[in-house]
């Protein structure tokens, strides 16, 4: 990296404060947080920084690494906050002397680089979520537009908005994985260009060590029942109360006001959190448990089904989601599918799925700890796609649509994985028929056997007492086979976050 850099007294305590790059005009001097301006060869003091939002994130100021053949060091920090809770984004010095944003991304990572715009863009209110929209010959997806505002920020910094000023954002996403994202706090709007990486891919070095990570745990009171509530998980906006089970939202961190909801109905997951396990050739921790409702349009049955959020440091966050049907394992991807006409298919990296599903959504149940702000009651549209690739699953609310992709895999493998081989039989859901069992009997005898069946699921779902609204009813009662989501919520996704 380069060796020249500038450093001037900081005009609040007289420390150094130093920019590395030409295209920094702000920073935050670290002794007394105090946001400095650089006019040419002055500093000029603005005012006190707020105190950082302790994310627990594994990145850190001068932490390196490499991306696309060019060598960067992280020299700044900003925090943003939206309704959906605060995320951060990290100012990346490349060794070229340019600039790029590595942000977080529905619990990933998002490399962007800016762009001039090559024509005036409409104002923010004018993107529609949900609808397409051309940017240089290119068809997107507006996955997210709302209102966000800069509360903290560290280290050397790009021009930024004024603290605590709200501005709009927009993101867009297509079909090929890419994420374009339009900052409204100047005019014209500021523009970026990114794909998702992955922490492992960009070779990083300087990293805060896991030793530090525990020792910097957070924990307060539950708002409800006082008993002390601990954050591990890195980017928590929600977790629950291991005493009373109560939902505590900390979006806001944990110094602000601790609103919290009362969950008196406990579903007990089938793998606990703080399991361990390998699925596809990654160790994953189960972290956060949450049981959702569906419904078909115009279809009064109900049914129900459960996710679990899993954590791998390098990796970032998947989903291991457990339907009727059968487990997959899911994350949210950067881009955006593109839909085919009445969006019966969608297409993303040149692969075609077909729309199998189409739902509303509830959450009923959470445990553990969230990337993203979780509630009860909180309400979502589904629509879920499959082809011999995988899953697509995407996922909707008024502000922001979020897509998901993933795989099926097979109940013993799931079993196995967490060290539940000797339960393997609790596992298994609808898609293990009954073939292997029946295999070598008569016609007669199976038509038989069906009728039986068929009798006895009429009587046990009279009188049934599983409740889809707690827990999944997939061993009694009711079948259902036309639910189940492949999709992990992301309901703190789109818009760099």
């Amino acid at each position: 990296m380069a060796e020249r850099f500038y450093r001037a007294p900081c005009p609040g305590c007289g420390a150094p404060v130093e920019f590395r790059s030409a295209q920094s005009t702000h920073a935050v001097c670290a002794y007394c947080q105090s946001t400095v301006v650089r006019q040419g060869e002055v500093l000029s003091r603005l005012g006190r920084m707020a105190e950082l939002f302790d994310d627990h994130s594994p990145l850190q100021l001068h932490a390196s690494g490499r991306y696309q053949g060019q060598a960067f060091i992280l020299i700044g920090r900003l925090q943003y906050q939206s309704p959906t809770g605060v995320w951060t984004e990290w100012v990346a010095w490349f060794d070229d002397g340019s600039q790029a944003f590595l942000s977080e991304d529905n619990g990933a990572y998002v490399m962007a680089r800016p762009r001039e715009l090559q024509r005036d863009m409409p104002a923010a209110s004018a993107f529609r979520v949900g609808a397409t929209t051309a940017v240089e010959g290119q068809p997107y997806t507006v996955a997210f537009n709302g209102q966000v505002s800069l509360i903290s920020a560290q280290g050397e910094l790009p021009k930024m908005p004024p603290l605590g000023f709200g501005f709009g954002m927009v993101e867009l996403r297509s079909d090929q994985g890419e994420v374009l994202s339009l900052d409204y706090s100047r005019t014209p709007p500021a523009f970026s260009q990114g794909r998702s990486v992955a922490l492992e891919d960009l070779q990083l070095s300087g990293l805060k060590s896991e030793s530090a990570k525990e020792e910097s745990a957070r924990q307060f009171n539950c708002p409800h029942c006082g008993a002390a509530v601990e954050i591990t998980l890195a980017n928590t906006k929600t977790l629950s109360c291991g005493s009373c089970h109560s939902l505590i939202d900390v979006s806001q961190g944990v110094a602000g006001e601790l609103r919290h909801a009362l969950q008196d109905e406990p579903v007990a997951p089938q793998i606990a959190l703080g399991s361990q396990g390998t699925l596809q050739g990654t160790a994953w921790q189960v972290v956060g448990f949450q049981h959702r409702m569906g419904r078909s349009p115009g279809d009064d049955e109900s049914f129900g089904w459960s996710e679990y959020l899993l954590y791998n440091r390098q990796r970032g966050f998947s989903f291991l989601v457990d339907t009727e049907e059968g487990w997959s394992l899911v994350r949210p991807i950067t881009g955006a599918p593109s839909l085919g006409a009445g969006a019966r298919s969608a297409t993303y990296l040149g692969n075609r799925y077909d729309l199998q599903y189409q739902y509303d959504a509830e959450t009923t149940y959470a445990l553990g700890e969230f990337y993203w702000p979780v509630a009860r009651g909180q309400r979502s549209s589904h629509r879920d796609y499959s082809s011999a690739k995988g899953l697509l699953s995407l996922e909707q609310t008024p502000g922001e649509q979020t897509w998901s992709s993933g795989s099926r895999l097979d109940a013993a493998l799931v079993a196995k994985a967490f060290g539940l081989a000797n339960k393997a039989a609790d596992f298994q859901r609808g898609d293990a028929g009954p073939t292997g069992a029946l295999r070598g009997l008569g016609c007669g005898t199976l038509i038989l056997i069906a009728v039986v069946l068929i009798v006895l699921v009429l009587l046990l779902s009279r009188c049934s007492r599983c409740d889809p609204a707690v827990e999944n009813c997939n061993n009694g009662g009711s079948y259902r086979s036309t639910g189940g989501a492949y999709g992990g919520y992301s309901g703190g996704g789109g818009s760099h976050k």
